[in-house]
């Protein structure tokens, strides 16, 4: 069975449903096709015991252009700001308080006094940086030339990781970590009430009621685009699914499996540099130390972060926390024992309150780096792929504008628009106009 549509969105993550609430509203007929049964993609939230835990730790940046479409789409955003009291930096296997201010980079422990010196010049001209002249220089670099102690450039590397979750600093674009660590101490980010399976739910909603029939469960295999305004989607099952274009909202190497006809989709996977982390999500019930909620590692690429201290996501009296090492090392045993590690130092004793535990050894955190010798974000691919009319993609690695769900969601927002734009150029009759009615797909 074949029916038509507008625009068919392969991938049912939050940037695929955006793409289908932003198409949907511009009068367009979308159809998702997620081959989980699950919506939301990366975005899911476990609930499990009463605990609400992200495939490891997920934090919104205020203000940012996720934000923006957030806002725009209406859907609804609540949670709380990290706070910096009662933080920890781990640096060789000991705890020390993480500066915060003047007062605790001038009393910590972590650096010596001309490390302290020069780390408070640094934070006082970063909101100042020229971000995009860094576009093309690596990130290890931009830090060794500004700081000269190490115990310095230790705490601004772990600053970047944190805010990037990139650990491969050496081909980092040090413009995107400029930009991405200016808008952090700016804005700063919310942790959400509920976890992030409440902007699966938000975006869904936004979809479902701007028309757009929402289909998991039935994957795509293959997409063929005949020509402007004529696209194919075969699914695993055999059917198929015409339309008049097409918004490929998953990874550069899912895009490319997906449509292999299209060099610009191969070139794109091939160049493709993921970033990953391993997790620990751990449910508490209850937590050791109350008053410390953070900690980051200087020296190691950890991070420990309790979400529930402020937003709405254990029972009361419990706690949901994410360990996290970034770039983590193929053996997946030895990155857990090292996240143990960070724990024993952020929350000793923690393992006899253990209600729920999840470790996720190698887990996208984004599916492409942005790196220097791209040239930073001009590098990305725009949204509209060369040699094929009709054909968009959306995601993390596309677009020109921020890291992460930032990316996603601009780029999304970017294709859809551009997606009905040359559907209103070609102003020609199609059966997809129609309102036809929803087929079975799952």
């Amino acid at each position: 069975m074949e029916r038509a549509f507008d625009v068919v969105v392969v991938g049912g993550g939050l940037a695929g449903l955006a793409a289908a609430a932003y198409l949907g509203r511009a009068g367009l007929r979308p159809i998702v096709i997620e081959k989980a049964r699950e919506l939301g993609g990366r975005g899911r939230t476990t609930v499990q015991a009463g605990f609400s835990l992200n495939l490891g730790a997920h934090a919104l940046y205020r203000k940012g252009p996720a934000w923006g479409v957030l806002e725009e789409l209406g859907v609804a955003v609540r949670g709380g700001v990290p706070k910096a009291s009662g933080a920890l930096a781990l640096a060789e296997g000991r705890a020390h308080a993480l500066p915060g201010g003047l007062v605790s980079l001038l009393t910590t422990g972590l650096l010596p006094l001309a490390g302290k010196l020069e780390l408070s010049r640094l934070l006082a001209t970063l909101p100042g940086l020229d971000a995009a002249a860094l576009a093309g220089v690596p990130t290890a670099a931009w830090v060794d030339g500004a700081l000269k102690t190490p115990a310095a450039r230790a705490f601004v590397r772990a600053f970047v990781r944190v805010s990037t979750y990139a650990a491969d600093l050496e081909r980092l674009s040090a413009g995107a970590a400029v930009a991405q660590l200016q808008h952090a101490i700016k804005h700063n980010v919310l942790y959400l009430d509920g976890g992030w399976q409440t902007l699966v739910d938000g975006l869904r909603d936004r979809a479902a009621e701007a028309g757009a029939v929402i289909a998991p469960g039935g994957g795509a295999a293959r997409l063929e685009a005949r020509g402007p305004g004529e696209v194919r989607v075969r699914l695993h099952d055999g059917r198929a699914i015409s339309a008049r274009a097409a918004v490929l909202a998953v990874g550069p190497q899912a895009a490319a499996a997906l449509a292999p006809a299209l060099p610009a989709l191969a070139a794109f996977a091939g160049r493709a540099r993921p970033v990953k982390i391993a997790a620990l999500d751990l449910g508490l019930s209850k937590l050791p130390r109350p008053r410390v909620a953070f900690g980051l590692g200087t020296t190691r690429p950890t991070y420990v972060s309790v979400h529930s201290a402020v937003a709405r996501l254990a029972p009361e009296g419990a706690a949901a926390v994410h360990a996290m090492l970034y770039e983590p090392s193929g053996d997946a045993r030895a990155d857990e024992r090292e996240l143990e590690g960070a724990l024993d130092l952020v929350q000793p004793g923690w393992r006899e309150h253990v209600a729920y535990r999840r470790f996720l050894p190698a887990m996208v955190a984004a599916n492409d780096l942005v790196e220097a010798s791209r040239g930073g974000y001009a590098g990305r691919p725009g949204v509209a792929v060369p040699g094929a009319t009709g054909v968009f993609v959306a995601g993390d690695w596309v677009g020109p504008t921020g890291m992460l769900l930032d990316a996603s969601l601009a780029s999304a927002r970017r294709a859809a628009s551009e997606c009905a734009a040359l559907l209103a150029r070609e102003a020609r009759p199609a059966t997809a106009n129609a309102r036809a009615p929803e087929p079975a797909l799952a």
